[in-house]
């Protein structure tokens, strides 16, 4: 597929193009916790050469996902992208590109908690959850095995005691014995504090330090770019971008995929096609009408 040419950009069109990844980019049911390999799914070849042109013409590209960093770097290079900043682990970790090596990334900014507290309160409720703990380094803990498809590739299996006391990047509890209702009033029931948490579309969980979302990882980058909130363009599809969403939409275009849940699509300013749809690449053409 061509990547169409656009025009570069003049820094009074600029925009902040935030983009999550599975089921917004990526299809094939490969969200949390699913599959093994880190650059799996696929990625519509018109959708990625839209991606591409508007990385090309100037405008901030910035992927916006719940991965690890290594499950993350791979489906950069996929789209064939060089963006200045990636968001990951759902705002705990940003990552800017060194401008002196080729495709390079350095962590510019982690937000890290001890988990403790919040691991040992969800243990009372979900005993036979499987629990880990991402580190402020990129390392990975767990008590038993989970899915890693989304994860860092570092990884090392420790007693539950050994993940108290750490400083984590995010927390990870993953609970098959629990239907997703089942498991949603659970942790709803648990009244975590001082941190900020979404549930998956299975029952996964996701637990950050206390503010950090993609959301406020993103104003911090939007602050830096000088770029207003009128100009931010953010789409995604999981309980994890609601904040995301929610930010975008005040000012900006904060665009739901069509097979997002309820809460989600109710915080977007609009809602496209589902993923099996393209739905994104409508957004981004409505939104960008020199895509064709």
């Amino acid at each position: 597929m061509t990547t169409p040419a656009l025009q570069a950009v003049t820094a009074a069109d600029r925009h902040l193009i935030a983009l999550d990844l599975d089921g917004t980019v990526l299809s094939h049911g490969f969200g949390e916790g699913a599959g093994d390999d880190p650059s799996g799914g696929h990625i519509d070849p018109d959708l990625a050469a839209a991606i591409r042109a508007l990385d090309a013409a100037g405008h901030a590209v910035i992927v916006s996902t719940g991965r690890s960093v290594d499950a993350t770097l791979p489906i950069v290079e996929r789209l064939g992208i060089r963006p200045e900043w990636i968001v990951a682990a759902n705002g705990a970790v940003t990552l800017k590109r060194d401008p002196l090596a080729h495709r390079a990334y350095r962590r510019e900014r982690v937000e890290a908690f001890d988990p403790s507290e919040a691991l040992q309160k969800i243990r009372t409720q979900l005993v036979t959850a499987r629990f880990a703990v991402e580190l402020a380094d990129g390392g990975f803990l767990y008590t038993e095995q989970i899915p890693t498809g989304t994860l860092p590739a570092d990884q090392r299996q420790v007693p539950f005691d050994e993940l108290l006391g750490v400083q984590a990047s995010r927390v990870v509890v993953v609970s098959p014995d629990h239907r997703l209702e089942e498991f949603v009033g659970a942790v709803r029931s648990l009244g975590l504090t001082h941190v900020s948490y979404a549930v998956g579309t299975t029952s996964w969980l996701d637990i950050a330090p206390d503010g950090v979302t993609k959301a406020s990882a993103l104003e911090v980058v939007r602050e830096h770019l000088d770029i207003p909130r009128s100009r931010v363009f953010a789409a995604g599809d999981g309980r994890n971008d609601i904040d995301m969403l929610a930010w975008a939409a005040r000012r900006g275009d904060g665009v739901a995929m069509g097979q997002a849940v309820p809460d989600v699509q109710r915080v977007a300013s609009r809602v496209t096609g589902t993923i099996e749809e393209n739905g994104l690449l409508t957004a981004l053409r409505e939104r960008f009408p020199q895509l064709g």
